[in-house]
């Protein structure tokens, strides 16, 4: 059986921001890598996803007023959502060993967009068996939010639920979780999204550039609004007497209509108007890998970068906000890869020939929304010294 063990790194690329601004300020760079504390692991980053999380923090105002930092960043490694194998443990690290293979949100600190990172082993969980470094990367933030949002509106089988903004990252997951409680699932996006939601297992599609699913006459037990974009009075016009919607993202006038007059609406009686305020959650994230490696969830890939081009990608996020989820990914230079954004990761496999890159380590990217990093390739010479683990 291999064994790992544990290495010691000088030096790292990574993505640095020293001021807020624009995608143009995101620089790749040599900075000295992090060494693992008594309770945390270090992690070889294969892959990494951008999130509009990422695009604010880049951008200045809700981040200066959340204590970021206030003329400039305090952490200038962004990046949440990773996936890696751990290189070293911290002392009362228990969980985890050199060698692990782990995904994880490690939004309260950050520092994904880097070749090494450290996080917690509190926060982190075994990547599935089934998935690539590249998708396990895009599941954490979105899928969780995804669950969180489900269980607020207090899903229940026999529910008829419909997601706004299914096509998205955290849409797409919303879509194929709630299939696993057993309800009826309606997913609203654009028109060229449709076949795709069929594919991830919605019920019903409809295109909301064609028709107004608040004015149809159907009514849900629970409406959730991805980056939702439409006052309360309408999607309270299509829930059902005692129905729940609940807000998870959106634009600042749905923001605050939600805070300030969803908790009037739901003291009359019968609806509920709530929003959604997600938290990383190891727990919640490995029900997710339970799904996942049963087969139920499957993470959605629009297209990748290689980590120099992080910009571009973080840059891409921000052009499709609200509406789509981005997913970015480095590989090597000989190693093409063709995406299918219209489909699904199971049907783009099958388009592909079944063939997924990076077999040996994994790879296949995210979603839209997302930047998936893959680290690849050795650290020789003036750039990083490390002493590398060995196989035995």
């Amino acid at each position: 059986m291999a064994q790992f063990r544990s290495i010691e790194v000088n030096l790292m690329k990574t993505i640095v921001f020293n001021q807020y601004g624009t995608p143009d300020v995101l620089t790749l760079t040599d900075v000295s890598a992090p060494t693992a504390k008594d309770d945390q692991v270090l992690i070889r980053v294969f892959a990494a996803s951008v999130n509009s999380a990422d695009y604010r923090l880049l951008s200045g105002p809700i981040p200066r007023l959340m204590g970021f930092g206030l003329l400039r960043p305090k952490d200038k490694i962004m990046g949440a959502d990773i996936a890696g194998r751990i290189e070293a443990v911290g002392k009362n690290v228990t969980r985890f060993k050199p060698g692990d293979e782990v995904f994880g949100d490690i939004a309260t600190g950050f520092g994904g967009f880097a070749e090494y990172v450290c996080a917690r082993e509190s926060i982190l969980v075994k990547k599935p068996a089934n998935l690539t470094f590249e998708q396990a990367a895009a599941v954490p933030m979105a899928a969780v939010t995804a669950l969180q949002g489900l269980r607020k509106g207090g899903i229940k089988p026999g529910d008829h639920v419909a997601v706004v903004g299914a096509s998205g990252g955290v849409g797409t997951f919303m879509v194929q979780i709630a299939k696993s409680f057993g309800v009826e699932v309606t997913a609203i996006s654009s028109t060229k999204k449709m076949e795709g939601l069929r594919a991830l297992g919605a019920d019903h599609v409809i295109d909301y550039t064609r028709e107004d699913f608040t004015r149809s006459g159907q009514r849900y037990d629970l409406i959730l609004a991805v980056n939702g974009y439409r006052p309360l009075a309408d999607y309270r016009r299509a829930l059902k007497p005692q129905g729940t919607y609940v807000m998870v993202g959106g634009e600042g006038r749905q923001i605050f209509e939600s805070l300030m007059m969803g908790s009037l609406v739901s003291r009359r009686g019968g609806q509920t108007m709530t929003s959604l305020a997600a938290t990383p959650n190891a727990d919640d994230l490995s029900f997710v890998k339970d799904l996942i490696e049963a087969g139920k969830v499957t993470p959605v890939i629009d297209r990748t970068y290689p980590l120099e081009n992080t910009a571009e990608a973080v840059r891409h996020v921000g052009r499709v906000m609200p509406r789509e989820r981005l997913s970015f990914a480095s590989r090597r230079p000989y190693e093409p890869y063709r995406t299918f954004s219209h489909l699904p990761a199971p049907l783009r496999q099958q388009k592909s020939g079944g063939n997924l890159r990076h077999a040996r380590r994994g790879s296949s990217p995210a979603r839209l929304e997302h930047l998936c990093v893959r680290q690849s390739g050795s650290h020789t010479g003036n750039r990083q010294k490390l002493r590398r683990s060995r196989i035995h």
